[in-house]
């Protein structure tokens, strides 16, 4: 139901695949950023590089789902 509502809302494969990478250069840039910017240091930028980095994941897991939706909605 949840990814009928979201392809009719007209997200579509390739948008969560797009969101994918550049998540990941996302990663690296904050984790470039919070090196640089954190009284903390590697710590800290380690973080903010794992969390923004979970996000790929999460959107080519949905671009699958997605691509398998369309798949069986086209037949």
């Amino acid at each position: 139901m949840i990814l009928e509502t979201l392809y009719d809302k007209g997200l579509r494969p390739r948008h969560c695949y797009d969101a994918g990478l550049v998540s990941i250069g996302l990663s690296f840039a904050s984790w470039c950023a919070s090196v640089k910017a954190e009284p903390q240091g590697v710590d800290r930028a380690d973080r903010w590089g794992i969390f923004v980095g979970e996000w790929a994941p999460t959107f080519f897991g949905l671009g699958l789902a997605l691509a398998s939706h369309e798949k069986h909605h086209a037949t």
